[in-house]
């Protein structure tokens, strides 16, 4: 009987360990760390009409094109969004996560950017650009060295309010500035190999 009761009283321990375990990692797998809760945010649709996701980036928005920043459209944020941000980055780069957007404090009646977003720190509708890892005001495309297909990310964020951060603030001030304000958010990725 004794017997019994004391490898119950194991096998009850050695769950509750592997419990805590996968606790703590699945934790820190989704990026929180322990103690700490992440708060939910609603979801955004962010398209392009230039190319679907997951999809070739057309040559005209990159280096070996004209260059441009292509067009970019997202459905209605939550009713309380003040502002929106966008990034776009490559986590394939050879270096490192490449910056090759940061644009803030958009408009909440936005619903999207035109193609050729102009290369100034300020525009017209009160946006702002950041500097971008070529160490430029607004948009650079991919232009990655010969070899795989690189990813780009376009994240776009609804925020509760604006930054106010001034032009020419890079990737990190930015998410400094929208930690703990973002409502809702959206990815749409993209990608281009060089030939």
């Amino acid at each position: 009987m004794f017997r019994k009761q004391f490898i119950a009283a194991g096998l009850s321990l050695l769950l509750f360990s592997q419990g805590g375990c996968q606790g703590k990692k699945g934790a820190e797998e989704s990026g929180v760390k322990e103690g700490e809760m992440k708060s939910s945010v609603e979801e955004l649709t962010l398209i392009s009409p230039a190319f679907d996701v997951g999809a070739a980036i057309p040559v005209r928005y990159t280096c070996d094109g004209e260059d441009v920043s292509p067009p970019l459209k997202w459905n209605d944020p939550p009713g309380s969004t003040t502002a929106f941000a966008l990034v776009c980055d490559d986590p394939d780069a050879p270096m490192g996560t490449w910056v090759h957007w940061v644009i803030y404090d958009i408009p909440p009646s936005a619903r999207g950017l035109g193609e050729g977003v102009p290369q100034y720190g300020e525009l017209e509708d009160g946006s702002r650009q950041g500097r971008n890892d070529f160490k430029h005001i607004g948009y650079d495309g991919p232009c990655p060295p010969p070899g795989k297909p690189h990813r780009y990310f376009f994240k776009l964020y609804a925020l509760d309010t604006p930054t106010g951060l001034e032009a020419g603030a890079d990737k990190k001030k930015l998410l400094k500035a929208i930690k703990g304000h973002i409502l809702a958010e959206g990815q749409l990725m993209g990608k281009y190999k060089r030939r």
